[in-house]
């Protein structure tokens, strides 16, 4: 017996159909990656939003906020299935997320600089990301809004652009049949890496050195809630009172300080501390001037009471208060500056009244006792030789005295 072509084509169908099946399953395995080990991934974006699916088209089924911790289930070209620590599922851009092994950076930044003293305060000029390295390039996790509350820890400079890590070229291929019967004889002058014959009598013309790169400065800030991360140094204002920073004359505020308050009025002034920079980028010091400012009460204003200029500072500065006995107990201050030999040193000063002075280390104290002493007995030495050399005139007056 023959079965019919219906018949046929039902058989062949039902012989096929477990082929084509296997095919989708196959498709849909590569499309659609189910995890099989626990990965963790943490919310870079201000917020996100849960999909119930990957489509043009979904419904909003959550939201996930900044620094969020979150666990990949499932990946899909560039959509990850998500699960909270509430429980909840859902689809997110891969964009929105950065890895654990940059959430171990900042919390190392973080710990790192748990101790670090605050230079200055400020508050930010728009929303903001916090880097870990001062670079554009580099990756963040928390993001600052605009107007937030911060704390300066440090600062540092980095290319504004840093320059890329060029791509392997492809290794040369031997050439094919046809490019050996079409290849003329090499000449020097066509080789690769070789000069081109210049006119006799005129030098080579030199290619110019390349511009150098243009440099960003950067502050290493501290939240109210401990995240610590790098911002571009510009998108942050100082919390500097307007007495004070009218005094910069051009120069741009690096860092400040309360050395200490004074009653005016019945009310609590205080005296500051605060170093000044070149108003440009890319400066290997943090500081090239110091200033302290004490208050004139009797004309309710800040007056210049020390000045050092042509320095090079580094961050950071500490300030603190130190007994020194019949003067008793005085605020001070310690900078980080470059010597003449090269050395980075600390320098200390107390502030007395209005009045500025070197504090003195113990080896200091030494040798300037060392100097008195080699100066005293130098003298002693004169009037000694002064005697051998006319003791009757010595004599003389002394009788006269008498």
């Amino acid at each position: 017996m023959f079965s019919s072509p219906v018949n046929s084509l039902r058989s062949y169908s039902k012989r096929l159909l477990p082929g084509l099946l296997l095919v989708v399953l196959t498709i849909t395995a590569c499309n659609r990656k189910a995890l099989v080990h626990h990965e963790y991934m943490y919310v870079s974006a201000s917020e996100t939003s849960l999909r119930d699916r990957v489509a043009i088209l979904y419904n909003k089924i959550g939201t996930v906020h900044n620094g969020e911790q979150v666990e990949v289930l499932e990946k899909q070209r560039r959509f990850l299935r998500v699960r909270t620590k509430g429980g909840q599922e859902g689809w997110v851009e891969e964009r929105s997320l950065v890895p654990q092994d940059v959430y171990d950076q900042a919390q190392k930044l973080a710990a790192d600089n748990a101790n670090a003293p605050v230079q200055a305060r400020g508050a930010t000029r728009a929303e903001l990301n916090m880097h870990v390295t001062p670079s554009r390039e580099a990756d963040h996790l928390y993001q600052l809004t605009d107007g937030e509350k911060v704390e300066i820890l440090r600062r540092a400079t980095a290319p504004k652009n840093p320059p890329q890590t060029p791509k392997p070229t492809a290794a040369p291929t031997k050439p094919g049949p046809e490019q050996k019967k079409s290849s003329k004889p090499a000449t020097a002058a066509s080789m690769p890496g070789s000069v081109k014959p210049v006119a006799e009598g005129k030098p080579a013309p030199e290619e110019p050195p390349p511009p150098p790169p243009v440099m960003e400065d950067w502050y290493l800030v501290r939240t109210s809630s401990g995240h610590v991360g790098w911002v571009l140094l510009r998108m942050v204002d100082l919390d500097i009172p307007l007495d004070i920073a009218q005094y910069a004359e051009g120069q741009r505020i690096i860092a400040y300080f309360v050395l200490n308050t004074v009653e005016e009025d019945g009310k609590q002034e205080p005296q500051y501390l605060v170093l000044l920079n070149e108003p440009k980028d890319g400066l290997a010091w943090d500081y090239n001037q110091i200033r302290v400012f004490t208050r004139n009460r009797a004309r309710h204003r800040y007056e210049t009471a020390y000045r050092e200029h042509n320095l090079e500072g580094y961050l950071p500065v500490k300030v603190g208060h130190q007994d020194f006995g019949k003067e008793g107990g005085l605020p001070t201050f310690t900078i980080r500056k470059k010597d003449d030999s090269g050395r980075i040193v600390d320098v200390t000063y107390k502030l007395n009244g209005p009045i500025v002075r070197r504090v003195l280390t113990p080896e200091e104290e030494a040798q300037e006792k060392a100097r008195h002493e080699a100066a005293l007995q130098e003298r002693m030495k004169e009037l000694a030789a002064r005697h051998a050399q006319h003791p009757s005139q010595t004599t003389h007056k002394h009788h006269k005295h008498q």
